[in-house]
Formats: structure tokens, sequence, C-alpha cells
């Protein structure tokens, strides 16, 4: 028994010892780039992984420390340009550098919020285009105050050579960020900068010194607290060593201090520009594409927000498929690049429709019929091809019902709608709302409480010796009383009379003498508790 339980021991470890030979070795999965799968599991899929990093097709800038990054020290107030590496004041009216280790700019007694995020990393300059709301220094406007930052080139311009200067303009608030124009000076020689006259704050743009050229302009114009990508094109008549960016030379008149904001400065020759990612077409309609040149060296991966789109390895995407982030990787023999995003954001319109239907209806909204409240959405094409979206509030009524209490004197009559009611007691009206739904109305009629006699005896017994109007709480006040006799002459006027007070009534007399026995005729206006008053004529006869 011994040996055969130490015989199958053996056995069973020999055989334990032959199958780990040949099971395969561990798998090292790594992320493939382009196939849209995350082949590694770590929730990361092609260009988002950090297995995937190619560098930027983006040319190289030769302004130093475009984006502002590199610094010295963190500001801790404003005029701190010289915090941020190779940048130098350019004028005497100093710009101010921002950065998200320290001063975030203006925001204490002269706010004027820095739009967030910041575009290309942590930091940013800031610079005036003339001081009109407040001096610190003299109490008084500066239209002249000109702020500008300046660096010496990585490389020069060469002259007639063409060359695009790429930037981010940010916009405060409409009052503090107007529209504006954003101006590129250069100089020939680094030794220029900064320019002016040392300490003149009031100099003004760099071309007010000779040796300062205007290189390109453009308007910029933005909205409140936002960023916006600009582009200027040159072409130096001379070798150009020095830079200065900010406003132009023209004197403005405003209300409050213009200030605007620049950030990720890109400037190479044109040609390096290349491969950027166009559109064609309107991108309404299915013949919309982008695309990037092509070289036959190349081959070419389209991706959307960063995911690899299958099959989409030509210079020309077609047809383009979702909004998104946009991108194209290249790849030679040197290894590959990856452009900047191209945004598609395809433009739409957004309408709201409030509309109520009676209970037996129905609606036609565009191919459907419609009973029942809710929200409903139909997707249209505009003038443009682009989506119109149509949001549809819809509202069923029901049979509304309603109750009123109305009071009315004997001979008159209530009208609801087409219909007239003249006997106390309750009645129902069929009615019709203003979209001519029905409507049930329940009236509970009834007569004021009003009472006028139809003859008084002024003969000083106590009983009937005055005309007096009697009524309940119905009966505000009685704002006139007119008796006239049977030739139409006025007998007697009473104005502001409360009822069922002996004192407010007519006594029978004519200017202190009494009246002859007779028929007279009453016009009265009560004014009761509807707030309405009422016009009541009859006759009244006197017997002494």
């Amino acid at each position: 028994m011994r040996w055969g339980i130490v015989n199958t021991l053996a056995i069973l470890l020999l055989a334990s010892t032959l199958l780990s030979w040949h099971l395969p070795p561990p798998l090292s999965l790594e992320e493939v780039c382009d196939n849209g799968i995350d082949d590694d599991a770590d929730g990361l899929i092609d260009l988002n992984d950090p297995d995937c990093t190619c560098p930027s097709a983006e040319p190289i800038s030769l302004i130093p420390n475009p984006s502002f990054e590199d610094k010295s020290c963190c500001p801790d107030s404003n005029s701190m340009l010289d915090c941020a590496d190779t940048w130098i004041q350019a004028s005497a009216a100093t710009t101010d550098y921002m950065h998200t280790c320290g001063w975030m700019g203006w925001a204490d007694w002269d706010p004027i919020p820095m739009p967030l995020p910041i575009p290309d990393g942590e930091g940013c300059v800031g610079y005036r285009n003339g001081r009109f709301a407040t001096n610190e220094f003299f109490g008084v406007t500066e239209p002249n105050w000109k702020e500008y930052a300046g660096a010496c080139l990585l490389a020069p311009l060469r002259a007639n050579q063409v060359y695009t200067f790429r930037f981010h303009i940010g916009f405060s608030d409409t009052e503090n960020s107007p529209p504006t124009e954003v101006v590129f000076y250069g100089t020939s020689d680094c030794a220029n900068l900064p320019f002016g006259e040392k300490g003149d704050r009031l100099f003004g743009c760099p071309s007010n010194d000779p040796n300062w050229k205007i290189l390109g302009a453009v308007t910029a114009v933005g909205r409140a607290n936002s960023w916006m990508e600009q582009e200027i094109n040159i072409t130096p008549k001379e070798d150009i060593y020095a830079i200065a960016i900010g406003p132009s030379c023209k004197i403005l008149a405003a209300t409050h201090d213009l200030y605007y904001f620049f950030d990720n400065l890109l400037l190479a020759d044109q040609s390096a520009f290349e491969f950027q990612v166009a559109e064609q077409g309107n991108p309404c309609l299915d013949t919309y594409s982008l695309q990037i040149p092509y070289y036959d060296t190349l081959q070419y991966q389209w991706y959307r927000d960063g995911i690899a789109i299958q099959g989409a390895t030509q210079a020309k995407l077609h047809p383009v498929g979702e909004n998104g982030n946009y991108q194209v990787r290249l790849t030679s023999s040197e290894g590959c690049k990856l452009t900047r995003d191209f945004i598609v954001e395809r433009p739409f319109s957004f309408e709201t429709q409030e509309v109520i239907i009676c209970m037996e209806d129905s609606y036609a909204f565009h191919s459907q019929t419609l009973w029942e409240s809710g929200t409903y959405f139909d997707t249209l094409k505009s003038v443009n091809h682009c989506d119109s979206i149509i949001q549809l509030n819809l509202q069923v009524t029901t049979t509304q019902t309603d109750s009123i209490a109305v009071k009315i004197f004997p001979g008159e009559t209530y009208q609801a709608g087409s219909q007239e009611f003249a006997v106390a007691g309750e009645h129902l009206a069929h009615l019709k709302t203003p979209i001519n739904c029905d409507s049930l109305l329940h009236i509970d009629l009834d007569f004021y409480q009003v009472y006028i006699p139809n003859a008084f005896s002024p003969n000083d017994d106590g009983i009937n010796d005055t005309f007096i109007i009697f009524g309940d709480q119905d009966l505000v006040i009685i704002e006139s009383l007119q008796i006239f006799d049977r030739w139409g002459g006025l007998v007697f006027i009473g104005e502001e009379l409360p009822p069922n007070d002996p004192s407010a009534a007519w006594d029978g007399n004519t200017r202190s003498s009494p009246s002859p026995n007779g028929v007279y005729i009453y016009s009265m206006s009560l004014l009761m508790e509807d707030g309405v008053l009422r016009q009541v004529e009859g006759a009244i006869t006197l017997m002494r």
C-alpha cells in the first residue's frame, strides 16, 4: 500500500512537470493604437492611452516660451512679466503676467475677470489699450497708455519669406473687451527691446519708434469671458530678430479700461503649418469631408475623440461621422506625428412650441399624431440642410368646470356665453374656452335684496313718512337720487345716501314746502357689493 501511494504521487508530480513545460508564457498585453480596443485593459483606448503618445505635428514656435509656462517666479501682483522666462516688457506701460501658481488678474478694486480655462498650460499675459476709467497715478484718462510684451526670436524671420503667426486672444466682459485690433510688430535688433524712451509710459505703440515696423494685424471679435484663436500671415521686408505684440496705434475713446489677454503664440514658416486638418463643403451635407495634405510616403489614421476610426486610413475622411475632436496620426519611416484637434460641431437650431388642445382633439406634430400631454421632439432639416430640432410641449386639457354665485335685479338677466338667465336658482351653462374646448359653468343666481317703496305718506304719523330705500349688505350706498314731478321739474336731489336711513331720504317737501299728492318719477344710482353702479328708475306715489 505504501509503495502504491508513493508511485501514484510520483506519477502526478511527473505529469504536473510535463504540463508546465508545455504551457505558453504569460501574455504581456500592449495597447494597439489604431484598433479602437482597450488592449491592455487599463480603461484607456488608442490615443487616450499614454502608450500611444506621438509628438505633435504642430510647428515649433520661433517665439521662446510661447505659452508663458517657463518661469523664474510666481507673479503676486500686476506688471510682473519678468517672471516669465525670456519675455521682456516691450513698453514702459507694463503688461501683466498671470499664472495659476500666483496672481490671476484684476479682481479687487478694478475687477477685470480673466477667461478660464487658459488655452495652453497655466500662464498667460494681459495688456491694456488705454486707461479711461481710473488712473492710479494722475487721476485722468490716458488713451496713449498702451502695453506690449516682447521677445527675442529663437531664429530670425528672413526677409521676403512667408510666416504664419497664430495665437489665442482672451476677452473679459463686454465693457472691458470690445472688438479690438491686435498688431504684430518686429525689429531687426534685439537691442531695440524695450522700445521708446525709457520710463515714458505714454510713448504709445512700437511703430512710433523708427526701429520698429508693423508686420501684420488682425481685428478680433470675441464673446465675453472666452478665448478665440487668430492668425496673421506676414512677409517681412527685412530680417526680424525681435517681436512685440499688443494693440494698434489708434487712439480710442472709452468709458472703461480696455483690457485683453493672449496666450499660445505660435510663429513659424508658413510651410510648417502644412499638416492642418481642413474641412471641405457644408458640414450639414453628406458631401462634407475633412482632409490633410497627401504624401505617398506617409500612412494616415484618423481618430475621433482619441479613438481610431476603423478604415479611415486616407488623407481624406469621408463621410465624417459624429461631432467630436478629429485628429490624424501621420506615420513615416522616421516615426509618427499627430495633428492638433479639429473640432467638428455641426450647427443646429432649437425651437420650443407650446400647444394646448382639447381632450377630445388630437394634434398633428409633423409625422406624429398626438393625443396625450407630454414633451415631444422632432428633427427637421433647415434651409442650409442642418438639423432643426423642435421641442413640443403639449398640454391636453380636461373639461373645465367652474362655479359662480351671481346676483341681479328683477328684470335683469345674467349672460354666460350666448345663454341668458333671469330666474333665481341653480343653472348650468355650456361654454367654450378661448381655444374652443368644452367648459361647464355652475351658476347660483339670486336677486339683490333691495326694496324700493312705490308709495309713502309724509303726514308725520310715524308710518312711511319718507321715501327711503332699503337694502341688506349687498347695497353699499346710494350714489345719487333724483326725484321729478310730472312736468319734469326736479324736486329732490341727494348724493352718497346710506340705505335704511330715514334722515337720508325724501321727506315729501320741495324747497321746504310740502309737495302735492301725486305720482313722482325717481332715478337713482346704486353701488352694489360687486362694485358695479346700477341705474334704477321708477315711480313713487305721494299721499298725505
